[in-house]
């Protein structure tokens, strides 16, 4: 891709794989600014008619520009991607994500780095990663993320202010990269969730991989033959989590799920269950609000500062297994999930697209007055 000098703002946002809370605060940047959105990878069919708008990523295609790093590492292909960004001026530049901030250097300009968290495979999960890793594999991976590392944290140095999505995603700023960073909540499209209707099953919203505990979830109702538990989403756990429900009548894993039926399954609940380890914010919970549906969640990260615990939802104690999925459950029956309805409802406003804009336009300012 060739340099370029450009009067528009610039979004850059790490991949475009599928339709996440990253992908949304990317694309409502570069609505509300009228920016161009860049990104390392792009995968089109994973993303519904109209989600962009006028909003159409361009790919730097990491797989395609750098297929010898691809085969070391995906993340070794993309941060190659964005360290060789073209040479650009620009109003500003907001990096979403953890890779797309490498492209600092080549950008002329005011920049914020939007921080859905550090990357936790290089602080606190990093020994957790290593070793899933083969014996021979390891000391590779561990030069890749000493590289990354020292990229990611010369980029966060070099950003004229960083907003954290979250006080949870805050406090890792401050610990892991001895920065100061603003709150900004990502946005939420709360109005596209609505009360429906109150059928009888708990729905399960978390990503199905290894830190979202749905495993826990589809344990607890194992043990709970008169309740129906319905799951959506996928992930690398999915066959796993498939298997345990196997022979289980009142367990639905639907896997990946179109938007459409996934905002009937929140309209229509009786509370939705979202016990991730240490979310960074957890967008679903606040959908599930909006629709009028309490959460049973957990009290880490990024819920502690969304979910009201005994006025829209539970929060369980951090680390929960199954025998607390399951108390948990039983406190939140019909008449009290419908009770719940207004504050959570309420509750899910503070949260929406406009109040995100509002607050970003106020960081933009005060980074472009110096």
């Amino acid at each position: 891709m060739p340099d370029f000098v450009d009067a528009s703002p610039l979004i850059l946002h790490d991949a475009f794989a599928f339709p996440g809370g990253g992908e949304k605060v990317a694309v409502t940047l570069a609505r509300a600014f009228t920016a161009r959105l860049f990104t390392g990878t792009y995968a089109p069919a994973a993303f519904p008619d109209g989600y962009f708008g006028p909003a159409a990523p361009h790919n730097l295609d990491a797989a395609r520009n750098h297929p010898l790093a691809t085969r070391v590492s995906k993340t070794l292909a993309m941060s190659l991607a964005f360290e060789n960004f073209p040479r650009t001026g620009t109003p500003f530049a907001i990096h979403s994500g953890a890779l797309a901030p490498l492209a600092h250097a080549r950008i002329h300009g005011p920049q914020i780095l939007y921080c859905h968290t550090p990357p936790r495979i290089l602080y606190d999960h990093r020994e957790f990663y290593l070793s899933r890793q083969s014996a021979l594999r390891r000391p590779l991976y561990a030069l890749l993320l000493a590289r990354y590392r020292r990229a990611y944290e010369r980029a966060a140095r070099a950003m004229d202010a960083i907003v954290a999505n979250s006080e949870t995603v805050r406090r890792r700023i401050e610990r892991f990269l001895h920065l100061p960073a603003t709150v900004v909540h990502p946005p939420v499209d709360t109005a596209a969730f609505r009360f429906l209707a109150q059928e009888s099953f708990y729905l399960s919203t978390a990503r199905v991989d290894v830190l979202k505990r749905v495993d826990v979830i589809v344990e607890a109702f194992r043990h709970m033959p008169d309740k129906r538990l319905v799951v959506v989403s996928g992930g690398s756990e999915l066959s796993r989590v498939r298997a345990l429900a196997a022979g289980h009548p009142n367990i639905d894993v639907l896997g990946w799920t179109p938007d459409d039926d996934l905002k009937r399954l929140v309209g229509s609940c009786l509370a939705t269950i979202y016990i991730p380890r240490d979310e960074d914010f957890g967008i679903s919970p606040v959908e599930s609000m909006a629709a009028g549906k309490p959460v049973l969640g957990v009290r880490e990260g990024g819920l502690t500062e969304t979910v009201l615990d005994g006025e829209t939802g539970i929060l369980l104690p951090p680390d929960p297994g199954p025998r607390d999925v399951v108390q948990g459950i039983a406190a939140l029956d019909a008449a009290r999930c419908l009770a719940m309805r207004p504050a959570c409802q309420a509750r899910a406003k503070a949260f929406g697209e406009g109040v995100f804009v509002e607050r970003m336009r106020r960081v933009v300012d005060g980074v472009r007055r110096g």
